[in-house]
């Protein structure tokens, strides 16, 4: 492995050890940002909120793939003494969700006008995207290994 051939692996197999640490990261941060939520849901109390509309956004379209439209429900619930709060779900649809219709949201009892939508989206996000990295990294490893240079 010597002369360019072996100069433009080892270059290559910084550039993977680059991307493993980047999606390591970006993965330990989405996990305990997605465990940091659901602590604070399970404390805090569930109530049904009515569909008032959605915000439409638009998926990055990353990976090569077209960008879609995706949907973002807003929602109103009352709390215990019947004071109205308005929200916003960080939970898209491909589907722009039904107005009047029923989700289940938790929220902050100290400050109700923070609440999120009680969902296992992000979990199973969350569950599929660690192997797939896992299986991308060893791929890339290996064709990095078998790619003629020269």
């Amino acid at each position: 492995m010597t002369g360019t051939g072996g100069t433009l692996r080892i270059i290559l197999y910084i550039v993977w050890a680059l991307f493993v640490v980047a999606a390591a990261f970006a993965m330990v941060h989405a996990i305990r940002k997605t465990r940091r939520q659901e602590q604070l849901m399970a404390s805090w109390p569930k109530v049904q909120a009515t569909v008032t509309g959605s915000v439409a956004g638009w998926t990055s379209g990353g990976g090569g793939s077209s960008r879609s439209r995706r949907f973002f429900p807003t929602y109103q619930f009352t709390d215990p003494r019947g004071t109205l709060f308005m929200g916003k779900s960080e939970i898209s649809t491909a589907a722009a969700p039904a107005a009047g219709s029923l989700i289940e949201v938790t929220y902050n009892p100290a400050d109700p006008n923070e609440s999120l939508q009680v969902s296992s989206a992000p979990r199973t996000t969350l569950g599929c995207l660690v192997p797939f990295f896992a299986v991308f990294a060893v791929a890339l490893f290996w064709f990095i290994s078998v790619f003629p240079l020269g």
